[in-house]
């Protein structure tokens, strides 16, 4: 006598199997794109020309350029934890500023020891455009308000584990087929 297997359980483990392989495939894409950015920000690292401030809707293209912001009014100073340029771990001081182009612009003006926000009244200032939570902000290249130099911006920094996504995918597909086979060999004795 043939034992049967069940149709409806299968088609579902089926699809489950098929939906996890396609998350896995689309992590690997999602691997090779990441890759594509991270060389696209690694090489606007080398150009010298400055870019406009960016507007939230030019962020991505602006990553990692090299800008200037004219702080015209400072909104206020927040320290976050950061590194400086050798490394050493601490406070990093980002002042919320009123600027020439009419908008607001996050600018980290330096690192310490202390979270003590420092006293700016803003100005000028040169740097690279980092990523910001949802928005950006201009690193400085010279400390301000006698503050210690920043690290720079690394675009190697941004994660691109993907690849290790996919790997996960894959073995919960294996698994799910694994378990279900043990399951009907089990339910056939």
């Amino acid at each position: 006598m043939t034992a049967r297997v069940p149709i409806i359980p299968t088609i579902i483990v089926l699809a489950a199997v098929a939906t996890m392989i396609a998350l896995g495939v689309w992590q690997l894409g999602r691997k090779a794109e990441k890759e594509a950015l991270i060389a696209r920000y690694q090489a606007a690292l080398q150009e010298t020309a400055e870019v406009p401030w960016p507007m939230p809707a030019d962020h991505d293209r602006a990553l990692f350029r090299r800008t200037s912001v004219d702080c015209e009014q400072v909104r206020g100073i927040d320290p976050i934890s950061g590194k400086s340029a050798n490394g050493r771990s601490g406070w990093v001081h980002i002042a919320r500023c009123s600027h020439a182009g009419g908008g607001v612009a996050d600018v980290t003006i330096g690192w310490s020891r202390s979270p003590e926000s420092p006293q700016w009244a803003g100005g000028p200032v040169t740097g690279r455009i980092a990523t910001y939570g949802d928005a950006v902000r201009l690193i400085a290249e010279t400390p301000q308000a006698g503050l210690a130099p920043l690290a720079p911006p690394d675009p190697g920094d941004l994660p691109n584990n993907h690849l290790a996504y996919a790997g996960q995918w894959f073995f919960f597909a294996l698994t799910a087929l694994v378990i279900y086979v043990l399951a009907i060999r089990r339910r056939q004795r």
